[in-house]
């Protein structure tokens, strides 16, 4: 259809009339408006990377993508979080590494766009495996993260001939011994009721697996102390080591295995490895003192893409940077198959048990006993079993100085500050 010229000018020019006078409205007051739209999420997932993210787009149960909330202080890759339309259920991405956790987590907490009182947060990703307990493609649930890497190390080729591995406990002279310098980030603890219920929904979940994570895992079999990881892929309760460094071989793995048995006195189990979980628990621990979550509505479901060391006769570069394990793309799309479950159990009882919290029955918190209560691991709280509102300096200097915990184990403390 054609138009004549002079209709086409007076259009123009009454169109950038009104143009004029639509951008004479002042800014504030849409920012003013959009900053009244609060989202108060009953499950928030936290992933890590985009294969993590990207398996919960188009799924039946849920449209994740309905709304997008770009949050200050997120990753520059992935910038927003993302949530159902009625905000029920959010996701977001951190990036990998502790660094990354941390600033997007505290981020988060601090936004204005959520109210996270209430919200519960399934850590969802995938880790190394330990065969000793588990398989590739296996789910498990932790208790605990330990930051298995906060040590001295040394070079294996310059340690004495009678130490089993170059990492120390820091403030310690030799491997087996307690760490006397703790920072306040090597072991946290979650509440063990959420994470058996966790552990419930999703214990008989078809798992995805693959033709070469077969193949793969029965080079396993072999050797009796790997059973579990000749064996399909589970369900499992058992707990995350965190590094920044992604290690591979049967002696690093030990030792961080020994570590784990020596910081939660003998109560955790070394299971899988990720990057990321103590880094997410620190920011989630501060934002608890400040109200702003509840610490009791946490879970860490990890997902087994790769196995921590090689199989007996294999070298620990080839498990690593080589092997055809298969389990990469199993243990992406069994992060959605037991997740789901998880949230769909959490969203179901919410009105019945989920939103009054489910009360922890064990120690939940870190290893300074911040949040109150005394920890059933290290050398016990530091604050008199009392949560922690404000530390004075005169009070922080006199722990610095004296700390024993409840039971009276001399420890070094070292702060880092909230």
């Amino acid at each position: 259809m054609r138009f004549s010229t002079s209709l086409v000018t007076a259009f123009i020019g009454l169109t950038g009339l009104a143009s004029a006078a639509l951008i004479a409205k002042p800014a504030p007051a849409v920012e003013e408006r959009a900053l009244e739209y609060v989202v108060k999420p009953k499950v928030f997932i936290i992933s890590m990377f985009d294969p993590e993210t990207e398996v919960w787009y188009g799924i039946p149960e849920f449209d994740i993508l309905a709304a997008n909330i770009t949050v200050p202080g997120f990753s520059p890759l992935f910038p927003d979080a993302h949530c159902t339309a009625d905000g029920d259920i959010c996701l977001l991405t951190t990036g990998e590494s502790e660094i990354n956790a941390a600033v997007t987590i505290g981020s988060l907490v601090r936004s204005p766009r959520f109210d996270l009182t209430s919200t519960y947060f399934l850590i969802a990703g995938i880790a190394g495996v330990n065969p000793e307990v588990a398989t590739i493609g296996s789910v498990t649930f932790a208790k605990y993260a330990i930051q298995v890497a906060l040590q001295y190390e040394f070079d294996p080729r310059e340690i004495p001939a009678n130490f089993s591995t170059g990492y120390i406990p820091q403030g310690s002279v030799t491997p087996d011994q307690y760490p006397q310098s703790i920072y306040g980030t090597e072991v946290f603890e979650f509440n063990e009721n959420l994470r058996d219920m966790a552990y419930n929904f999703a214990k008989n979940v078809t798992l995805n697996d693959s033709d070469a994570s077969i193949a793969y895992r029965a080079n396993y079999a072999t050797a009796d102390v790997y059973a579990a990881g000749a064996a399909g892929p589970d369900v499992y309760k058992c707990d995350v080591a965190t590094s920044d460094v992604y290690y591979s071989g049967t002696i690093l793995s030990t030792a961080f295995g020994n570590y784990t048995n020596l910081v939660t006195n003998g109560s955790g189990l070394y299971c899988t490895t990720a990057q990321e979980d103590n880094a997410t628990a620190e920011s989630l621990l501060r934002a608890a003192i400040e109200k702003l979550i509840d610490f009791s509505r946490i879970i860490v479901m990890r997902t087994a893409s790769d196995f921590d060391r090689p199989y007996p006769g294999e070298d620990a570069t080839y498990n690593l940077l080589y092997a055809d394990q298969g389990a990469f793309e199993p243990a992406v799309q069994n992060i959605y198959r037991a997740g789901v479950k998880v949230v769909e159990g959490i969203l179901d009882g919410w009105n019945t048990t989920f939103a009054k919290g489910v009360n922890a029955s064990n120690y939940v918190g870190d290893i300074f006993g911040t949040l109150g209560g005394s920890p059933d691991f290290g050398p016990g709280s530091v604050f008199n079993d009392n949560p922690v509102l404000k530390r004075d300096l005169a009070t922080r200097e006199t722990l610095k100085r004296s700390a024993k915990g409840r039971r009276n184990v001399p420890v070094k403390i070292t702060w880092t500050e909230a």
